[in-house]
């Protein structure tokens, strides 16, 4: 490693694709904590240790991934109440239930299902800023966070670690999960308003988060082949494993179905990651074998 090497300017530079690399995660706790945030977010916070922990091993078990948020700017170390939203993302059932806590052990009574409180679709702009987990976060998610908040301020947070470093800036879109990659000011702003507009920005999408890597990898490949930005326009209709490391992926669209086969590759050589490990290692992405479009009246058909 050299000194002052940035693992999200190393990814650019190699080229590193961003589709198919949004979380698994279809479910999502976020927890206000305004203090410092260690590297492992919830569990090296201010918040209770052992409420943590139990909070932790519960979310775990529920298959909840659990993000601390804090609001853009001057740091404060505590609050009188937490803000927390519980927020589902799965494809037709997009909710965000908030309440707020005054004690860290409320934290435990919070429903994981998001019970006894009332849904919202009130979008929520998440931006990674964990420079303790990697300083790429800090170093470029921070001016980003700052820039949507003067625009968005009540929709806008910093958060802990989502996931791929080396693309930071990183924007999570909720409650529908869409993961953007090297944001800055302009195109942050931007995704925000195509969203709120049902639209979302192809070219620097990252996936859907709740599909696996081979549904979002096709689903970015229909997009930016049919130059098709309809927030909901291409939904996951089936999936066939062809062999190892290819699968075969049909998106319905409208009465219409795009299939599109892809090929789970290794990146031909390894790389660092993250600015703070120094291990060199392959990534994997996806190559578009083929995309055809079934009864395709609307844009005949092609392949590639």
């Amino acid at each position: 490693m050299t000194v002052g090497y940035r693992c999200s300017v190393a990814a650019q530079q190699r080229g590193d694709p961003l589709l198919a690399t949004a979380s698994p995660a279809r479910r999502w706790l976020l927890i206000e904590e305004p203090g410092g945030w260690g590297t492992d977010g919830l569990t090296t916070s201010r918040i209770d240790a052992d409420v943590a922990r139990t909070l932790a091993a519960r979310a775990a078990r529920s298959g909840v991934r659990v993000q601390l948020i804090r609001r853009p700017g001057k740091r404060r170390n505590r609050v009188a109440e937490r803000q927390v939203a519980m927020v589902h993302s799965d494809r037709g059932g997009e909710r965000v239930w908030w309440t707020t806590v005054r004690a860290d052990s409320e934290l435990l009574d919070i429903s994981l299902d998001g019970d006894g409180t009332t849904p919202s679709r009130d979008p929520i702009y998440l931006v990674c800023t964990h420079g303790r987990k990697d300083v790429c976060c800090a170093m470029f998610g921070r001016p980003i966070a700052e820039h949507l908040a003067s625009h968005r301020p009540d929709a806008t947070w910093e958060t802990t670690h989502v996931g791929g470093d080396r693309f930071a800036a990183n924007l999570v879109v909720m409650p529908h999960g869409l993961y953007y990659g090297r944001m800055t000011a302009d195109t942050a702003l931007a995704a925000a308003k195509a969203y709120e507009g049902g639209l979302v920005v192809p070219h620097q999408l990252r996936g859907r988060c709740g599909h696996p890597p081979y549904v979002q990898a096709a689903e970015c490949y229909a997009r930016l082949e049919l130059s098709e930005s309809r927030l909901d326009a291409l939904a996951p209709s089936g999936v066939e494993e062809l062999e190892p490391d290819l699968w075969r992926v049909r998106l319905a669209i409208g009465p219409d179905t795009v299939t599109v086969t892809v090929r789970a590759v290794i990146s031909p050589l390894p790389a660092q990651l993250t600015c703070a490990n120094r291990h060199a290692a392959h990534y994997r992405t996806f190559d578009l074998v083929e995309l055809h479009i079934e009864h395709g009246h609307r844009y005949g058909s092609s392949q590639t």
